[in-house]
């Protein structure tokens, strides 16, 4: 019996989807032990030679990175758009770089952790493999429409962490056999693994009062300009911890910042639940990593919504308000007002965050499972036999990817 071959698809814009996949990775190889897992950088497989930063002096995501620290996010509703146009004009060129990938590595399961290149993934493996199961596990609460998570018409399977997701995956036509439900967004193991600690000695520890109510402040593993004005603006009331990530600069500024509360400043850490665990709540962007991160150490949130707000994470503030979890406010300048609202109802919050059981990092493993079970067999029960689907524009399937498919690999 072969062994099972894996492919996780991510990139590393924004940090999120790379977490995620190795997230997964971890999971597969703790209940799936027999598995080959491998995590696949998309632009690594896209652009091998590594022309584009030969070119440019960077990697295609570094630029999108540095605009989240700077803060830069105001019309990214337009660029998504210009992002998605660009994406549809060099289709072809995807494809070929795609198949020529899929025929050289054969997996037998490939998924997706990545918005907006979903059409090209799907019809390359269908074109080259036909039959090998294909899944997006969206990494944000809800899709963003049309074209960025789920599009219409790919009989492929959909991993959706809220009931948003699966509403909007089902209004789109998709089998409700290939929309599969988790109960949250994929989380590091680390996040559920017990951490014995005395909260009060570590805070003495830290130098911050074991008495004092706080706050986490985390925008991400590049930091963000905004926790400058925060820290500015709490310095005289709020006693808090800042993670700034990579941005070492950003660090030594918030160092530098006089304050009469207690303050804490952490450059790069991979213990982020232990930050939390000393902390009472958390404050940053409604990113769906974060916000999901805090909510499984127990903390309400306190996150904006405005303009700035990037349009695939404008709904994670909605999710907030429907549970409960915390306070949204339109900006960072009246963080102090939003602290003194959470801690005024802070017990009414915490009940609300306790109320979630976010379990996906054990539920994927399963799905998977049912997945490469499914494809097993010969014909869907939409109608459809594997051997004969082709996507719509994809090349005709080689003889050794057909040869697969007799022989019964999945």
């Amino acid at each position: 019996m072969s062994t099972t071959t894996v492919d996780l698809i991510y990139f590393n814009a924004g940090g999120g989807h790379r977490a995620s996949a190795l997230a997964l990775e971890a999971a597969l190889q703790r209940q799936r032990p027999s598995w080959r897992v491998r995590t696949v950088d998309l632009f690594a497989v896209l652009d091998p030679q590594e022309r584009f930063r030969a070119l440019t002096g960077s990697r295609p995501e570094d630029w999108y990175n540095k605009r989240l620290a700077r803060g830069w996010t105001l019309g990214m509703t337009q660029e998504l758009k210009l992002l998605q146009a660009a994406i549809r004009l060099g289709h072809p060129l995807l494809m070929r770089s795609l198949q020529e990938h899929w025929l050289r590595t054969e997996p037998d399961l490939v998924v997706s952790l990545i918005p907006n290149f979903n059409r090209a993934l799907y019809e390359s493996l269908a074109g080259a493999l036909p039959g090998v199961p294909y899944a997006t596990l969206l990494t944000d609460l809800a899709d963003l429409p049309p074209n960025f998570w789920i599009e219409a018409g790919q009989p492929q399977h959909f991993i959706c962490g809220t009931p948003r997701a699966v509403e909007q995956a089902l209004a789109l036509g998709h089998n409700t056999q290939r929309v599969h439900a988790t109960s949250g967004m994929i989380l590091r193991p680390e996040f559920y693994e017990p951490l014995a600690i005395d909260r009060s000695a570590e805070r003495a520890r830290l130098g911050l009062d074991p008495r004092r109510p706080t706050g986490l402040v985390l925008f991400g593993g590049h930091g963000s300009r905004a926790m400058l004005g925060i820290a500015q603006r709490l310095a005289a009331t709020t006693q808090t911890i800042f993670l700034c990530g990579h941005n070492k600069a950003l660090a030594a500024k918030l160092r530098a910042l006089p304050s009469a509360a207690p303050r804490l400043v952490v450059e790069f850490t991979s213990d982020i639940p232990y930050y939390m665990r000393l902390a009472d709540f958390f404050i940053g962007k409604p990113g769906p990593g974060s916000i999901s991160e805090a909510v499984q150490q127990g903390l309400p949130v306190i996150v904006v919504d405005n303009a700035w707000t990037m349009p695939q994470e404008r709904y994670n503030a909605e999710w907030i308000r429907e549970n409960g979890l915390g306070v949204v406010h339109t900006g960072f300048r009246t963080i102090d007002l939003a602290v003194a609202r959470l801690l005024d109802r802070l017990e009414d919050f915490q009940a609300s965050v306790r109320r979630i059981d976010n379990q996906a990092l054990f539920e994927v493993p399963d799905i998977l499972d049912a997945i490469l079970a499914q494809a097993s067999t010969v014909t869907r029960t939409d109608g459809f036999s594997c051997a004969d689907h082709h996507a719509p524009g994809a090349t005709p399937t080689p003889d050794r990817a057909r040869t697969r498919m007799r022989t019964g690999q999945t």
